[in-house]
């Protein structure tokens, strides 16, 4: 009997530990590597997760090929697998344990696979090889949709805000786009501490300025270190470089040459920005 891959995705962080867990990392969808293959995983309890693989048509119709489930059994760890049109649709099951770094499931009576091991890469990656003592096959499958998995495995993740989404620009992950700048130590001679301070004093105010136009979101002091890394900006609603500079610029303390600055593109949650209505009822004093 040939049994079609099972692309399961094992958190090796919950697998090492003395007590034998639910993969909860495999929750959601992973795209095998050069394949139209693609697995889904749902958790069902503490004790079971149930997915099935299956590929589109060109119609974008989903054609289901396998049924799959990994369950705690008498405390072990199973895995099994029905593929849809073979062998009247018979349930095959393999065992699961940790071989070093490596998760791997067998089932010795079995014909191909034998052997079905999983090696977390990465948090969206991994790689998966069945195998027999005849033949072995090595694939890679990634993670295609982050959220799922988190949605799936915290219920107050599960109440999606389209109109939130939305008004925030969030993508299908709710994520954005922001502007990371890091200031540093400029090159100015300056040394009137009353000329400083006044730079230092319009600084203050063009944050605050920046924040009220939606453009700024978070700022902060770096403590002292060996790099003269000063503070950070991390800038909203912006989208290009020239755009973030011209808005630099406007601080009086980096136009003077006191502050420096690098800018880095930084993706982030979309969610990032609904934390300053909060702000201003956590602080006592004002800068």
């Amino acid at each position: 009997m040939k049994l079609m891959l099972s692309a399961v995705a094992i958190c090796l962080a919950n697998a090492l530990t003395a007590q034998v867990k639910i993969p909860e990392f495999l929750v959601g969808d992973w795209q095998q590597e050069q394949s139209k293959n693609t697995e889904h995983w749902d958790y069902i309890s503490t004790n079971e997760l149930k997915g099935f693989t299956y590929q589109q048509n060109a119609n974008g119709q989903m054609q289901v090929q396998e049924y799959l489930q990994i369950a705690l059994k008498d405390g072990k760890l199973v895995l099994s697998a029905q593929v849809l049109g073979q062998h009247n649709n018979q349930i095959v099951e393999f065992v699961g344990a940790m071989e070093g770094q490596t998760l791997v499931f067998r089932n010795e009576q079995h014909d191909f696979p034998k052997e079905i091991a999983y090696e977390l890469l990465n948090e969206k990656q991994m790689r998966v090889r069945i195998a027999n003592e005849q033949k072995a096959h090595n694939l890679v499958y990634n993670r295609s949709n982050p959220l799922a998995q988190a949605r799936a495995l915290d219920p107050a993740l599960t109440t999606y805000d389209e109109a939130l989404a939305k008004e925030l620009g969030a993508d299908e992950y709710g994520m954005k786009s922001y502007f990371f700048v890091v200031l540093k130590t400029g090159d100015s001679k300056e040394q009137d501490k009353t000329i400083i301070n006044e730079k230092f004093k319009g600084h203050m105010a063009n944050i605050n300025r920046l924040v009220e136009e939606g453009k700024l979101i978070v700022a902060g002091p770096f403590q002292k270190n060996e790099d003269n890394y000063r503070g950070l900006f991390i800038l909203n609603n912006l989208h290009t470089v020239e755009e973030v500079k011209e808005v630099l610029e406007s601080d009086p303390a980096i136009h003077a040459g006191i502050l420096s600055y690098s800018i880095y593109k930084w993706y982030g949650s979309a969610a990032l920005p609904t934390y300053l209505p909060n702000a201003a009822k956590v602080s006592k004093s004002k800068f």
